[in-house]
């Protein structure tokens, strides 16, 4: 049985009676048995996967309603509440926390039968690059098992690059999606905010942040975008947008559409591989009838550490409700005081959460804020205004996803600079709200890159059309695990 195939191939093939859902969930549980010891993909996995794939098989036999992911396998990022499953967050905090109900996406997904195949590894709190900050031990990058392979749903896109899943929800809160998906070559969406009901993932940073599915193709995002998207009244902040079924029309193709070559995200510090790659794209979106020109969006070099201090101040906020009382392990309250007892209990964080809401704490407080947090929010105010100016002149905007290819694991865990540094070209689709999408483009020395293309709020639709028209473009090697 091939496991390498699409998720709609999947589903075309169940409905032709070619496969079965057990067979397809067996072989994808010896899949993982097979390389997630090498890779670390998974947290947890769903033992009764084959019983559920069995009673789908009974219900397309029985003629009866089925969803339309047909029993297909999905993993989800461990910061995503399942009923009844552990919901970790790769973090010891949370080691032990069974969630008490599911989030949105979950509930709709399970409508549409598909079956969570397991829970993977991320940077605890979804704080992170590379997935070397889970409390859990990293996951390796299936390229290449020595070199990261991003963050923070890297357990996401290792799982979906792995054949141990056919998709992937992550979140996206500076990159979080994409970032992996290039790293780990699979399709990773940011959707424009508000498209995505928020409610059910353990937040970080609520203003910014947002679900996004992790895919082997462009169709297969379409699908995800069909089946999750929509208004929720547990999230006031999602939106209600009539694009309809994202996969028709998807190969209408990008001629006479005008694409904005990002010049900042192109700079000093780019990897040449990256910046080849990036040129070869702009050459084959060139050739399918685009029209693509320079342009400057001067807030991109500030927006690093304006993402930062926003992301800090929110985590700060929203980590406050980790103090081992509401939340926590079992750790006794014998022999302390409050403010003692939970500053002892946190020790269970690990150091790239505590650096963050350390900030946090400073970036908005009395004497400081004017300095730091409300100078943010307004390069967020200014590079918005950037961006949607840019979208008047533009259909979409290009850059590289990263700026440098892979790296080994542990070369850059100590210097949280250069590490921040890396999220320069996709903090701007967070902090401006706009969708984008990292698409698999280039193999350099073994190593994935990444296109990323942006579009306007709202023009989700017409985003995926243009980045389908350019995977079409790619033919790459197969991963080789």
């Amino acid at each position: 049985m091939n496991l390498k195939i699409s998720a709609l191939e999947y589903v075309q093939q169940v409905q032709n009676g070619n496969i079965s859902a057990e067979d397809f969930i067996s072989k994808t549980l010896e899949q993982i048995n097979k390389v997630d010891e090498k890779l670390h993909a998974f947290l947890s996995i769903n033992d009764d996967a084959v019983n559920q794939a069995r009673a789908i098989d009974k219900k397309i036999k029985s003629g009866d309603k089925v969803g339309s992911c047909f029993g297909m396998p999905i993993s989800i990022k461990d910061n995503m509440c399942i009923k009844g499953s552990k919901t970790t967050c790769g973090s010891k905090m949370l080691e032990n926390f069974v969630a008490p109900y599911d989030a949105t996406v979950i509930s709709k997904l399970k409508q549409q039968d598909a079956i969570f195949i397991g829970k993977v590894n991320l940077d605890e709190f979804a704080m992170g690059l590379t997935t070397e900050f889970s409390a859990f031990g990293p996951s390796k990058n299936p390229w290449n098992p020595e070199y990261v392979p991003g963050g923070s749903s890297g357990g996401s896109a290792v799982s979906v690059s792995a054949f141990e899943c056919l998709m992937s929800l992550g979140s996206d809160t500076g990159g979080s999606v994409r970032n992996p998906a290039s790293f780990c070559s699979v399709v990773g969406y940011k959707p424009t905010y508000g498209l995505i009901s928020r409610y059910g993932l353990i937040s970080y940073a609520n203003s910014i942040e947002q679900i996004g599915p992790l895919t082997r193709t462009v169709k297969d995002t379409a699908f995800m975008l069909n089946m999750i998207s929509g208004l929720d009244p547990n999230d006031n902040t999602t939106i209600n947008v009539k694009n309809g079924d994202y996969l028709s029309d998807i190969d209408s193709g990008i001629e006479g559409k005008k694409i904005g070559i990002i010049k900042e995200m192109m700079a000093e510090g780019t990897d040449p591989a990256v910046l080849s790659a990036t040129n070869d794209a702009i050459a084959k979106l060139e050739s399918l009838g685009a029209i693509c020109e320079e342009i400057s969006i001067d807030m991109v070099k500030y927006s690093v550490a304006a993402y930062y201090t926003i992301t800090a101040t929110e985590a700060g906020s929203n980590l406050a409700r980790y103090d081992n009382i509401r939340y926590g392990y079992d750790f006794p309250v014998e022999g302390y005081e409050f403010n003692s007892y939970i500053s002892k209990a946190r020790k269970n964080f690990g150091p790239e959460v505590i650096r963050r809401m350390i900030i946090g704490g400073f970036v908005p407080s009395a004497g400081h804020a004017g300095k730091y947090f409300l100078k943010a929010m307004k390069v967020k105010s200014k590079l918005t205004k950037e961006i949607d100016e840019a979208f008047k002149k533009f259909d979409f905007l290009i850059a590289p996803t990263v700026p440098i290819l892979p790296f080994k694991l542990g070369e850059k865990i100590n210097d949280p600079v250069a590490l921040f540094l890396i999220d320069i070209n996709t903090v701007t689709a967070n902090l401006t709200g706009k969708p984008a999408i990292s698409i698999p483009f280039s193999i350099s020395n073994g190593l994935p890159i990444g296109i990323q293309l942006f579009a306007d709020s709202n023009n989700d639709k017409s985003l995926l059309q243009a980045a389908y028209a350019l995977e079409q473009t790619v033919k790459l090697p197969e991963v080789p695990i």
